[in-house]
């Protein structure tokens, strides 16, 4: 996530010195409102279907994406925020909940939105202060992912993810490219925060803590030490081969069938089944010797809020109440934005899930008792993935010893977080 904290506070401040203002630019028209979400294209049609539904069961009211790519979604929307003109619905991740709440940018939702079937554990990651400000989308966690055909294609077999360590992953990933020549790796990996994340738990350390990074230097370099074993052992291939592929999943290396393991997150299992045209399965990521918890979480994939200072309120709310309850909504988006917590609406589109979004149905069954309870991040935490990739990207490609990468990861972690 680029610049986004500062984009973010600068507008946040701005719109609270605001005196006047209303959602959704104004537009004259006191049934249409706005809805702010970022995404691919295909995510951009499913929207737009779900939006034609609500406007045909709803014909008083009229919605208006507004729709972009992710790396410019916060930028964007801080923009209009800052000139007053915030949208009505706004969409945002976990890392910008404590901010945007903590601003009086997004409403308190309490009471406002229908929330008796969903997922009572995960709408709690919604809250702040104890206020409902946010109502999660769906549910997502960050497992491995495999191509069963690639392992056995380097003469491997699957192994069983309740028991393997990282070091087991690191040698059948090893085996994996030694006897297919690097075509495909054994494995890709990851440098998303999530991933740190669970390797961090496994060791009994909180990614957050207090308002504060709760990671240790150690587990940092120790992390470190994990991606660089994976490169020297060639289990997966170099970081400017890393750097080059990016972090979307139409990129990824499986998907370009150059890998048989990979972490992305469980919603995006779909889209990296029908982009690479093979069988990929889920497990349990590897854990460290004696590891007390996986270290796995359940993480909104997103939220669904609503601005504080829309002048359409009751229509906000009812389109964000038939975007998480009605399950001709949830047949539209299906597993867009994660799982549908609502086990009404689950229930009613089971049937229509794609072979790849029921994997992640029953996967998600199957983990929930050994999952860690979500956590929503302190303010600050929007910049943690560009902090943590900078660090990494700086040992990994040598120019910062892992010592000095630490502790420099940890001051701008914890200087973005004392925003």
């Amino acid at each position: 996530m680029k610049r986004i904290l500062a984009a973010t506070a600068a507008a946040l401040v701005a719109v609270s010195a605001t005196a006047c203002g209303s959602g959704g630019g104004d537009s004259g028209d006191e049934n249409q409102i706005v809805f702010s979400y970022w995404g691919s294209d295909s995510r951009q049609k499913l929207t737009e279907a779900a939006i034609a539904k609500f406007e045909e069961k709803n014909p008083s009211i009229k919605v208006e994406g507004d729709f972009s790519d992710f790396d410019s979604y916060y930028e964007k929307l801080a923009t209009k925020t800052a000139a007053g003109d915030a949208p009505d619905v706004i969409s945002i991740e976990i890392r910008a909940l404590a901010e945007y709440s903590g601003r009086g940018t997004i409403a308190d939702l309490t009471g406002k939105i229908n929330t008796t079937d969903l997922d009572q554990s995960v709408l709690k990651a919604g809250q702040v202060g104890g206020k409902q400000y946010a109502i999660p989308t769906g549910v997502n966690a960050f497992p491995m992912i495999v191509n069963r055909k690639a392992v056995a294609k380097g003469g491997q077999k699957v192994p069983d993810d309740t028991t393997w360590t990282w070091d087991d992953y690191i040698a059948l990933s090893q085996k994996i490219t030694e006897e297919n020549g690097g075509k495909p790796w054994g494995t890709e990996y990851n440098e998303n925060p999530a991933f740190l994340q669970i390797y961090a738990a496994q060791r009994g350390e909180p990614f957050y803590k207090d308002g504060k990074l709760g990671v240790s230097e150690q587990t940092v370099k120790d992390w470190w030490a994990l991606l660089q074993k994976i490169i020297d052992t060639k289990a997966g291939p170099g970081a400017a081969k890393m750097l080059e592929t990016g972090t979307k999943p139409d990129q990824a290396l499986l998907v370009t069938k150059e890998s048989a393991f990979g972490s992305w997150w469980s919603n995006q299992l779909d889209a990296l089944t029908k982009g690479s045209g093979e069988e990929l399965d889920l497990l349990r990521m590897p854990r460290i010797p004696g590891a007390a918890t996986s270290g796995m979480f359940l993480q909104p994939a997103m939220y669904y809020t609503i601005s504080a200072r829309t002048e359409k309120t009751a229509a906000a709310q009812k389109f964000v109440d038939f975007l998480v309850n009605d399950p001709d909504a949830g047949a539209i988006l299906l597993s867009d934005r994660g799982l549908p917590t609502n086990a009404q609406v689950i229930a009613a589109i089971k049937d229509k899930l794609t072979p790849a979004d029921r994997k992640v149905l029953a996967f998600m069954e199957s983990i929930k008792n050994d999952l860690s309870p979500v956590v929503v991040p302190p303010k600050g935490a929007t910049e943690m993935e560009d902090i943590l990739k900078r660090a990494t990207d700086s040992v990994l490609f040598k120019k910062a010893t892992p010592d000095a990468a630490a502790k420099t990861f940890i001051t701008e972690a914890n200087n973005s977080l004392s925003q």
